[in-house]
């Protein structure tokens, strides 16, 4: 279970890697990381991989209204 969650882990910080929304992966996966850890025995990773989700998808819908406002006021 562990090698399937690492490996879901990784294919998730590699598909979702673009240099702008990377901070943002890895501030999730730090925070998710460290919940998972509290949570219980062998959720750091799922947590980690979550919290990069999560953060990737928020700063992705950031940047997608900033382009916007530029656009209309630009």
């Amino acid at each position: 279970m562990r090698i399937a969650t690492t490996t879901l882990a990784l294919s998730l910080l590699v598909a979702s890697a673009s240099p702008v929304l990377a901070k943002g992966c890895i501030r999730g996966a730090a925070v998710g990381g460290v919940a998972g850890h509290y949570v219980g025995r062998g959720h750091a990773v799922a947590g980690a991989a979550v919290g990069c989700v999560v953060a990737h998808h928020h700063y992705a819908k950031q940047a997608r209204a900033q382009r916007a406002h530029a656009r209309s006021h630009g």
